[in-house]
């Protein structure tokens, strides 16, 4: 069953069938010019190859949005033939190529839940939660007197994210990074 929206009711998030290939929405901006009619200029990510494109949607315009299935999945290792998932209800595992991951695979550690979006029987994409808890595996030592207010230092973390911590982070320490940004929130107490 398809499920058709407008072209004025596209919003940035939301995954879309245009042109017979599937999308997902990076922005969406809506513009009345003069006396012309008004239209939703969207800026597009072709979910198989990832290119971007922009495009002009009149506000009658019927356009299809993609149902998608989200499922819980969790993440157990890595080798030549791509990245292991198992399905959290049926234990089913699953690989996937590392092109697939390769904005997550940062944030990824064995044993991490995720949720994968499938249409149509197809994987696009991985959702993790709002943050993530790392280790610390490198970083200079804390300077006297540093104040958390102070300038920061670069952190590796054990996924191999660099990011810019407080002065008094220290090796061994866990942190807690948005998965979202990319950066460095607080210190995790143990």
């Amino acid at each position: 069953m398809a499920i058709y929206i407008t072209g004025n009711a596209v919003r940035p998030g939301y995954v879309i069938k245009y042109n017979n290939n599937l999308y997902k929405v990076m922005s969406a901006e809506h513009r009345t010019p003069g006396n012309k009619r008004a239209f939703m200029q969207a800026k597009l990510r072709n979910l198989k190859d990832g290119t971007q494109t922009e495009v002009r949607l009149r506000a009658d315009e019927q356009i299809e949005r993609a149902v998608l299935e989200q499922m819980e999945m969790e993440y157990l290792y890595n080798d030549p033939s791509g990245y292991c998932f198992m399905n959290c209800e049926t234990y089913e595992q699953t690989f996937f190529e590392e092109a697939f991951v390769e904005d997550a695979k940062k944030f990824l550690l064995p044993n991490s839940k995720v949720q994968i979006e499938f249409c149509d029987g197809t994987a696009i994409g991985v959702t993790f939660p709002e943050t993530v808890d790392l280790e610390v595996t490198d970083t200079d030592p804390p300077l006297k007197g540093a104040t958390a207010s102070g300038s920061g230092k670069p952190a590796t973390l054990e996924t191999g994210l660099v990011v810019t911590v407080p002065q008094f982070i220290q090796i061994g320490e866990m942190v807690r990074v948005s998965t979202t940004s990319g950066q460095y929130l607080e210190r995790v107490k143990n």
